[in-house]
């Protein structure tokens, strides 16, 4: 009997210890398991490679009050400046692969490679969608300009070389179109380099240039003021939310350039925090609410998944090394 109540004892303490360290196992894998469910687990902060103020800047934010309903979690902008956005990426490229540090950023990231600038680009991430495409991108002018059209500033600009100053951020998106818009017209203007957005309409409205390119929406409320004018977008065609201004295609300008926005984590990622993070962005773009406040600012909600965004991106990028070339 002693001897198979020790038996039955040992049986009893071996079944508790198993039970105990399933527990443990258990517990630990549910930890786990909770982390990745719970994503996110605190709050996101969305990397702007601009300055407050400008589209890109705008953009970020109305994104983040209607992602924090989706995320369930507060959303914050940094605005980190320098070196074409460059700085701001490689800050998300340096963060911890736990999806809570996220690019949020435009076509010029693409020049920053082309242009030498850097080797990374926006392969290097991994892509959570885009949410924007703007087709706005245009040529403003003060109200009282010499120049009525697009058409009379290149006629001028190609009696007067270098004479007409037009205000960019040398190796950013405004300045691969001057250069495209030189080489399409055989004209030299005198480049500027001023800065970001807000500092190209500081410039203008100060006088100091007589060309700004910028964002149509993020202006239209000084050209409803009167103080600026478009010279034209550079859509390839006439667009609805401005259909009374006219494409440079229509004035004899073979200049296509149209600005999306994208999300992009540490290539390191877990891909279902990117995905749940995409799935956010598609439930924020598909709201009415935060649609009808971002045609606010003339650009159009466009969803892309992640895939998508890789090749529209890989296309863009195609096309700006061939504008590039010699």
């Amino acid at each position: 009997m002693k001897k198979s109540f020790k038996g039955i004892l040992f049986a009893v303490t071996m079944l508790v210890f198993a039970t105990m360290m399933a527990g443990c196992s258990d517990k630990s894998s549910g930890s786990n398991g909770a982390e990745e469910s719970d994503y996110p687990s605190k709050p996101i902060t969305v990397v702007v490679p601009a300055g407050a103020g400008g589209d890109t800047d705008a953009n970020a934010r109305l994104l983040g009050k209607y992602l924090e309903k989706e995320l369930g979690q507060p959303i914050v902008i940094s605005n980190v400046t320098g070196a074409g956005g460059t700085v701001g990426a490689n800050e998300v490229l340096d963060a911890d692969a736990d999806g809570h540090t996220v690019l949020f950023f435009h076509n010029s990231l693409l020049l920053n490679r082309i242009l030498g600038l850097t080797e990374d680009s926006y392969d290097s991430f991994k892509l959570a969608g885009i949410p924007i495409l703007d087709q706005g991108n245009t040529f403003m002018v003060s109200g009282d300009s010499k120049f009525k059209d697009l058409k009379d500033m290149v006629e001028y600009a190609r009696a007067h070389p270098g004479e007409v100053s037009i205000a960019t951020e040398v190796g950013g998106f405004t300045h691969l179109q001057l250069l495209a818009l030189q080489k399409d017209q055989n004209i030299e203007l005198n480049i500027v380099d001023v800065g970001g957005a807000s500092e190209k309409v500081t410039a203008l409205l100060g006088g100091h240039v007589d060309i700004v390119p910028t964002s149509l929406g993020l202006v239209k409320d000084y050209v409803e003021s009167g103080d600026m004018r478009s010279l034209g977008i550079m859509a390839n065609d006439r667009v609805d939310l401005m259909p009374d201004v006219p494409t440079f295609v229509e004035q004899g300008v073979n200049s296509e350039f149209e600005k999306f926005f994208f999300y992009g984590f540490n290539p390191d990622t877990p891909d279902k925090f990117v995905d749940e993070f995409s799935k956010a962005v598609e439930k924020v773009v598909n709201n009415e609410e935060y649609v009808k406040e971002a045609e606010k600012f003339l650009v159009t909600p466009t969803y892309l998944n992640q895939q998508e965004a890789f090749d529209y991106i890989k296309k863009t990028e195609e096309k700006y090394i061939e504008l590039n070339k010699d």
